[in-house]
């Protein structure tokens, strides 16, 4: 993430005027929250900032703050409607009276509705356009309406359908992804310690778990609520979950077996890296002889990277759109 500018120059200047013409005064007591990484040509945030995006992994949980606490809250907000109205309705929520909301996004990813949302919680706000992103800006002042709706509709549930917790937000969060069902489909009994990368809910893990020869299962996911819904899905000794970006961490090594449906898009754009990098990732873990296991869309080029990283590599299926590839170390 980029670091964030002080609030000095002429943003700073542009920001102060904005918030003394709503009657708004800084407050050194109460903090300022950050929903993911807006660019600083959009929006300014100060160099304390404190992150509260649930796809950072460490931010604090924009839903545990008390009531009133936050002096202002800068948000990129989320794509997804319901997601985005609950991560507002968090936010108007603890904003503090005359507390600062800073709302962005992309027209095409929501930043188009943002105007009609915000008035539908009784919001007074200004909102302007830049860089093709929609950025509306408020001062908390007087009641709101229908926090609590928006609150019950985007947060943690039990899937009826399925019988697994989730959120809006978490991929494939209602219903069972056609590849993990696939993989699924054709994974043999494993054995030993492994790994899922990209858990998610824990549709995959609760597969593999069901041979009693695995021994341990590291499951690694970017999203904190996909890794608080696989801790409610997963009442097993032998998972350990780790709330991390499967590129950089956690630390493991000398695995029997890696398991994942890796993502491939970024901030709403194709992003075939991510999954290289998932399965370069999966080469540094295993032991010699240890099995990656992983499913993609039909497009992806994987095979490139799973021949120069592994010893040997066989396909292992192919229908409805995608493949799955087993290769060995």
């Amino acid at each position: 993430m980029e670091t964030p500018p002080n609030w000095t120059g002429a943003t700073g200047e542009r920001y102060l005027a904005l918030s003394q013409g709503h009657g708004f005064r800084l407050s050194a007591q109460l903090p300022t929250y950050l929903y993911g990484a807006p660019s600083p040509d959009l929006v300014a945030w100060p160099h304390e900032a404190i992150q509260v995006s649930p796809l950072a992994p460490g931010a604090v949980d924009l839903a545990t703050l008390a009531p009133r606490s936050a002096a202002r809250i800068v948000m990129l907000a989320p794509a997804g409607a319901t997601e985005r109205s609950y991560a507002v309705a968090l936010a108007l929520r603890a904003l503090a009276s005359q507390g600062e909301l800073v709302v962005l996004a992309p027209k095409d990813r929501g930043g188009a509705r943002l105007a009609k949302e915000l008035s539908g919680f009784g919001c007074t706000f200004e909102e302007t356009s830049r860089r093709h992103h929609r950025i509306c800006r408020l001062i908390t002042s007087g009641p709101l309406d229908g926090l609590d709706a928006a609150l019950a509709e985007g947060g943690p549930r039990k899937l009826p359908d399925l019988q697994l917790w989730s959120q809006p937000g978490v991929f494939s969060w209602d219903r069972l992804d056609p590849g993990t069902a696939f993989l699924i489909s054709h994974l043999p009994s494993l054995s030993g310690l492994g790994a899922d990368f990209g858990c998610g809910i824990g549709v995959l893990a609760k597969a593999v778990l069901a041979s009693a020869t695995v021994t341990g299962l590291e499951l690694i996911d970017i999203d904190r609520r996909a890794i608080a819904a696989a801790a409610r899905n997963l009442d097993d000794p032998r998972v350990r979950l780790h709330w991390a970006d499967v590129r950089t961490g956690p630390s493991l090594s000398n695995l029997d077996f890696v398991v994942c449906n890796p993502p491939f898009h970024a901030a709403g754009a194709e992003d075939r890296a991510l999954g290289q990098a998932f399965i370069r990732r999966a080469h540094s873990v295993l032991k010699p002889g240890g099995v990656l296991w992983l499913v993609a869309n039909r497009h992806l080029p994987y095979e490139q990277v799973l021949r120069d990283a592994f010893a040997q590599t066989h396909p292992r299926g192919e229908a409805k759109g995608f493949k799955i590839y087993e290769a060995s170390k």
